[in-house]
């Protein structure tokens, strides 16, 4: 038995010291990354997965902080996962929301970790998903992930989440309909954090307005909690909201169709990334290739053009023959 799978079955088995060192390979995009998530595919679907969303200031940490503290209160193990700005110098988290959490440093059910979004543009590090399926198949019963906060472009976690909070603060009462195409339409559950600050009751009924003009599902009413998560006022029910959105989702078979979708764009997004990466190896080791790719950095053709001619040429088919035959 190889390093990685030996790792592997001691994490499905509970280590902890191995999952860290799971993560960091995943999150170092080292080459065995497929071979891992192979191994733990036919142990996912066991953890509920909340995404905690919304620009940046709302209180996301404070309330992945309070709703832990309940969840374990429960008896429900817990990871989170919480998704920082990178820092321009080391490319690590900058925030580092295991600070904000260290109350819950010193339970073995609670494991909390900080990524760095790089290149992430959705709100998520890139690596996040696969993350979140290790904490999955670890066998924590939530999984809280908590985007980096960019506004309308963290879409992402539709893609990851079962349950969806968005978290909004009393002056964004403003920004509602400009976001209304955006972020707000994502949410099954909202949130008005800090809502001991003026205008929180109006903020909250301008999007329960909202939400009876464009109700999104008929097995779901979308609710509007209020809360001050620094003070601990309001998660209780909120807490009460995501699990009936997660009985919900079971009675209404809304689980396993999400759950298919996630996995349908999940596929089409690694073969996406697949195709990406082997065409570009092609390109640097054909000389004809790369040749339409320099044409089009000089403007002498549209990228349109350099790309039907790129399909159809004889060289990358041959290229890419030859690239299979060897690989098998």
């Amino acid at each position: 038995m190889c390093e990685v799978e030996e790792m592997v079955q001691k994490m499905l088995g509970g280590d902890e010291q191995c999952l860290a060192r799971l993560i960091t390979r995943i999150e170092r995009g080292a080459p065995e990354v497929p071979q891992i998530m192979s191994q733990i595919n036919f142990s996912l679907g066991k953890s509920h997965i909340v995404g905690i969303t919304g620009p940046p200031g709302g209180g996301k940490s404070s309330i992945a902080d309070r709703l832990t503290g309940l969840m374990r209160a429960d008896g429900f193990s817990v990871g989170v996962v919480a998704c920082d700005p990178s820092s321009p110098f080391s490319g690590g988290a900058v925030l580092g929301d295991r600070i904000r959490m260290q109350q819950h440093y010193l339970d073995r059910e609670v494991f909390i970790r900080s990524m760095a979004t790089r290149d992430g543009r959705g709100g998520l590090s890139p690596t996040a998903k696969e993350v979140l399926k290790l904490m999955d198949a670890f066998g924590k019963d939530f999984v809280l992930v908590e985007t980096v906060g960019v506004g309308q472009t963290e879409l992402d976690i539709m893609d990851a989440a079962d349950t969806v909070v968005v978290v909004l603060v009393p002056e964004a009462g403003d920004a509602i309909q400009a976001m209304k195409a955006g972020i707000l339409e994502i949410a099954d559950v909202f949130v008005i954090n800090k809502a001991d600050r003026e205008g929180a009751d109006a903020v909250a009924e301008d999007l329960k307005q909202m939400l009876r003009l464009n109700p999104k599902h008929e097995w779901w009413e979308v609710p509007v909690f209020t809360t001050e998560a620094i003070n601990n006022v309001g998660i209780d029910e909120l807490y009460e909201g995501i699990r009936n959105h997660r009985k919900s989702l079971e009675e209404a078979g809304q689980l396993d169709i999400r759950r298919k979708a996630q996995r349908r764009a999940e596929f089409l997004q690694v073969v996406e990334r697949s195709v990406r990466e082997r065409i570009l190896a092609l390109i640097n080791k054909n000389e004809q290739l790369m040749a339409s790719l320099e044409r089009v950095e000089q403007g002498k053709i549209d990228p349109y053009s350099a790309t039907d001619d790129l399909l159809a040429s004889k060289a990358l088919l041959q290229t890419w023959r030859t690239t299979l035959e060897g690989e098998g």
